[in-house]
């Protein structure tokens, strides 16, 4: 069952995905290729997400594995959304350069970020189980 907290969450993935392209921006995107840039916010952005998404979990558990796949599934699907409408619609990019940032072949590796934000859950769910009862603060 998706809650509201879960919805909160996406909410602070993705105020970190605007720090994290902002930082970009404003940063090492201005002294290397837009593909190089891209590839290492990327990396970033994986890394900024798993420290949030483990907080999430140590902090509100799902109750069990099924949850944390749904909650994965809910927030990559937000994701997705959010990508499409909010930069076609809002920022006025055409829909054939959202879908090429899906082009793997050509060195851009946004889905992998997708495919993070769909499994950590699940991922962080289990190493807690295997750990045995935490404190959750």
């Amino acid at each position: 069952m998706i809650r509201l907290r879960d919805l909160l969450a996406w909410l602070v993935l993705l105020v970190v995905a605007m720090i994290n392209g902002t930082l970009r921006d404003f940063t090492y995107g201005r002294h290397m290729s837009e593909l190089s840039a891209h590839q290492l916010s990327t990396l970033i952005g994986i890394l900024l997400f798993a420290l949030v998404i483990h907080r999430y979990v140590r902090r509100w558990p799902p109750a069990s594995a099924r949850e944390s796949v749904c909650i994965g599934l809910f927030w990559m699907s937000l994701t997705v959304a959010f990508e499409f409408l909010f930069f076609h619609y809002v920022a006025g990019r055409s829909w054939q350069e959202l879908l090429a940032n899906y082009d793997i072949s050509s060195g851009r590796v946004w889905p992998l970020v997708l495919l993070w934000v769909a499994v950590a859950p699940y991922l962080f769910f289990r190493l807690a189980k295997s750990r045995g009862p935490q404190t959750h603060n």
